[in-house]
């Protein structure tokens, strides 16, 4: 009878416990390794959001449009040849073009940041030293170099706050079709579960970036649902490895249309939504028309900021040429501007624009993208 009552005991504690403490007992449970310690990270707690200041939301994107200031009128002094008066004339600079910056959008729900912040992100994949900053060197070594940039920025403007990321390319596309023909190859939870412990290290923002070969965003994006519902994780799309017209990737330049782009954004927006997170960014890579079509459609939401990101490379003139082609005249909601270490200069004399070149475009990108 007393080994009954015992149990009985023990069986009432743990049943209070788990009701007083239910959050240790989801199963939304994460693992990140770090080093050889496995931490759990539990299912992330409601937040309390700050209220967006729509004021200074207005201010802040106003500032990034960096559109020219007008022009103020000018005088000069006419004098009458023959009774050799002189008045002085004003004259009127002509009407500047109309400004497309700042395209008028919805406000952010709380807890955005953009466009308070700007992002700093390393873009590559752990398994290929080829495809970026992030896969190139050791994790210290390469989270020690995305510092200097991040405190490059920071000196560069100073009024906007800087945050690191990491931006993990978490499917690659391939040039050969793969067990199901789908020419694309997903990364593994252990690989990604890595680029979430080092972003830990430094506090940082980190981005699933999917390259869709012959498959497609609405069964991709899915595949790492469990991630989205991180608050620092947040989703990078890449039309030029969509490969719609079922050319394999690497052959011709992809596309995605704002019905594929909108998919992402319903689809972060509900997860956002559902687990009371703050704003994620979606960034859409971009350096041709066709990469992106129907762009007036693309709909930003509350619960999801859009950035469209220059992707082309080359020197200097070519990559602001791009930007003012492509990203400029077709307006979604913000911009971005990647950098490569060594495809941006590979000519003779060439070097890699810095802060403060990025900052005089129009308009300003607030996000930064190294390669």
């Amino acid at each position: 009878m007393k080994k009954k009552l015992t149990w009985l005991f023990l069986i009432l504690t743990t049943l209070l416990f788990a009701f007083l403490f239910s959050e240790f007992f989801s199963n939304e449970t994460f693992y990140v390794k770090s080093d050889e310690i496995v931490k759990p990270i539990k299912k992330i707690p409601k937040l309390t959001l700050p209220l967006l200041d729509t004021v200074a939301y207005d201010k802040k994107i106003n500032e990034l449009a960096n559109n020219p200031l007008p022009q103020k009128p000018t005088t000069k002094i006419v004098k009458d040849l023959k009774t050799g008066k002189e008045t002085t004339v004003t004259i009127e600079q002509k009407p500047a073009s109309p400004n497309i910056w700042p395209i008028k959008t919805v406000y952010p729900s709380a807890g955005a940041i953009l466009p308070f912040s700007r992002i700093v992100a390393y873009y590559g994949n752990l398994y290929s030293k080829k495809m970026g900053v992030l896969g190139e060197y050791p994790p210290d070594e390469m989270l020690a170099k995305l510092d200097i940039e991040v405190k490059k920025w920071t000196e560069a403007d100073p009024n906007t706050l800087v945050i690191p990321a990491l931006h993990y390319v978490a499917v690659v596309a391939q040039g050969s079709p793969g067990k199901d023909g789908k020419y694309r190859f997903r990364m593994p939870d252990s690989e990604i579960d890595k680029v979430l412990a080092m972003a830990l290290k430094i506090n940082a923002l980190v981005f699933l970036d999917i390259q869709v070969g012959f498959s497609d965003l609405q069964t991709e994006v899915p595949f790492f649902e469990k991630y989205f519902k991180l608050p620092n994780v947040h989703l990078g799309v890449d039309p030029e490895f969509s490969m719609k017209t079922g050319i394999r990737p690497g052959k011709v330049v992809g596309t995605l249309d704002a019905t594929d782009i909108n998919f992402a954004a319903n689809y972060l927006a509900k997860i956002v939504r559902e687990n009371n997170l703050p704003p994620k960014v979606l960034v859409v890579h971009r350096y041709t028309q066709k990469m992106v079509t129907n762009y007036k459609e693309i709909k930003p939401l509350p619960e999801v900021e859009i950035v469209m990101n220059m992707d082309g490379w080359g020197g200097a003139a070519k990559k602001i040429g791009t930007y003012k082609n492509f990203i400029y005249p077709e307006p979604v909601q913000f911009t971005g501007f990647k950098l490569f270490y060594k495809n941006d200069t590979l000519e003779q004399s060439t070097v890699l624009m810095t802060p403060s070149d990025l900052l005089k475009l129009q308009p300003q990108p607030i996000y930064i993208q190294y390669q």
